[in-house]
Formats: C-alpha cells, sequence, structure tokens
C-alpha cells in the first residue's frame, strides 16, 4: 500500500491525491453537493440506530490532519444498524473536520450551504474479519456524518471534545479518552440523507454508505476557534493552524442520494 504524504495544502493537497492514490479519481467519491430537490424519498428507508459502550472510547488524537477519537472495535462492542444498512456495523473512529472561517469546514455541502465543521462516526460491517478487509467491499463501511454550525444555543455535548483540544495541540500528540458516548451528540431529528460514497481522505476507497444527519449540531463561535488552535506541526517546528481540512465536492456522476419520507 501507498503511504505517501498527503494533506490540504496545495503542493499535496486534494488535487494532487490520485497521483498516489489511484481510488481518488473514481467516479464514487466523497463529499458531494445535496440538492434537496434531486433527493430521492424512499419509503424503504428505515429508522437508523446505535448501541455505543461509552467504555469503547480510549484516546483523543492530533493527527496532523484532524483531530480524532478511537473506540475498540474488536467485537461489536459500538454499534450502528438500521437505516440503509444491511448489517451491523462496529464504530472505529470519529474525526471532524472544519475550516478557517465558520462558513466553512464541512466536507458536504446542502442546497449550496456549506457548514462550519462536519463530525464523521466511521463504522466497518462486522461481518468482514478486520477493518481492512471491509475498506475493500463495497458495503464495508458506513459513515455516520452531522454538521457543526454556529449558533446562539451551542451544544453542552460537545463540550468534552473542546476541552481536551489543549492537550493535544501538536501534531502527533495523543491522550486517554475514557467513558465517552457519541451519541450524545446526535440530534432529536434522526433524518438523514444516504448515498454510496468513499472517505474523503487518502486511499479515498469506495465502500463507504454516507448518512448524513440533516438537523446541524449547534456550536458556540470559540469552540468552532478553539479547533484552530491546533497546530498541523509537530511540538518541535513552527506552529501552523490545522484548519480547511475538508477536501472539495466531487463529481455526483450517476449516484443517487435518498432520504426518509417524511
Amino acid at each position: 500500500m501507498t503511504h505517501a504524504p498527503w494533506g490540504y495544502s496545495k503542493d499535496k493537497g486534494p488535487d494532487r491525491w490520485r497521483e498516489a492514490y489511484p481510488f481518488a479519481g473514481g467516479s464514487n467519491q466523497s463529499p458531494v453537493a445535496i440538492l434537496t430537490k434531486n433527493v430521492h424519498s424512499d419509503p424503504i428507508l428505515l429508522p437508523w440506530f446505535t448501541g455505543y459502550d461509552p467504555g469503547a472510547s480510549k484516546t483523543i488524537k492530533n493527527t496532523g490532519k484532524s483531530c480524532r477519537i478511537a473506540f475498540d472495535d474488536t467485537f461489536d462492542r459500538s454499534v450502528l444498524r438500521g437505516g440503509p444498512l444491511p448489517k451491523i456495523y462496529r464504530l472505529r473512529q470519529l474525526q471532524i473536520h472544519w475550516g478557517s472561517t465558520d462558513d466553512k469546514g464541512s466536507e458536504h455541502v446542502v442546497d449550496l450551504q456549506r457548514h462550519a465543521g462536519e463530525i464523521q462516526l466511521v463504522h466497518w460491517c462486522s461481518k468482514y474479519s478486520n477493518y481492512l478487509d471491509a475498506c475493500r467491499k463495497n458495503d464495508g463501511v458506513a459513515i455516520l456524518a452531522m454538521f457543526l454550525k454556529v449558533g446562539k444555543t451551542p451544544k453542552p455535548e460537545m463540550k468534552r471534545i473542546i476541552e481536551e483540544l489543549d492537550a493535544i495541540k501538536t501534531k502527533g500528540k495523543e491522550v486517554p479518552f475514557p467513558n465517552f458516548d457519541p451519541s450524545i451528540l446526535f440530534p432529536q431529528n434522526r433524518n438523514y440523507y444516504t448515498y454510496q460514497g468513499s472517505f474523503t481522505t487518502p486511499p479515498c476507497e469506495e465502500c463507504v454508505t454516507w448518512i448524513i444527519l440533516k438537523e446541524p449540531l449547534i456550536v458556540s463561535e470559540d469552540q468552532m476557534a478553539k479547533f484552530r488552535t491546533l497546530s498541523c506541526n509537530a511540538a518541535n517546528e513552527p506552529f501552523s493552524p490545522l484548519e480547511d481540512n475538508w477536501r472539495p465536492l466531487q463529481p455526483l456522476n450517476h449516484r443517487m442520494i435518498r432520504t426518509t419520507c417524511q
């Protein structure tokens, strides 16, 4: 497997990914623009459910590309099921994308609106032997995504993540993050969009069923600003703000975006 360096800057940014990661040039890439007038209301789509064990939460890390929370996925401990998914999917990690300003940062865009950020919960189908194996199958991975929107009444549940950011200021910093249940972040409205796509970071494998929640999570201006205090460089290197870690929109091509019937 190639592990060529990649990032979000001009020289090794998204426009160049396909040079080292051929999947990135595929026809089922993510993220995409969602136009509600073209979304197909599908009566077959079911509600989705999670059963997350807070004890599965392990660490929070500054990867230099994102803020990532890792979970124990050695057995069906924290799972996602229902919705468009045929099987049970295990929670592996949570990652966050954000912008340099509050008017950008999300990867998916709905009716031309880009939000301040996007939280993505990555799960893999436990009928496969392991995560890497699942990444090779078109139904191998399910990502539950939530938009972050700056507003007047921030959701207090985000505090737990925000408070830990000072401990992971620089690239490679990782600290324990025990006893966290990501379902506290979910909005009351569970309605979603779904389509078949890819990871939004290299190698960009096309194995992802996306479940994108319609209702955004409200965060404060200060909370969003806190993410920008992270550095994409290591502790012994000059500070360089970790921001605008989102991939530009990819062509939808012939894919259908579906939503639940209201």
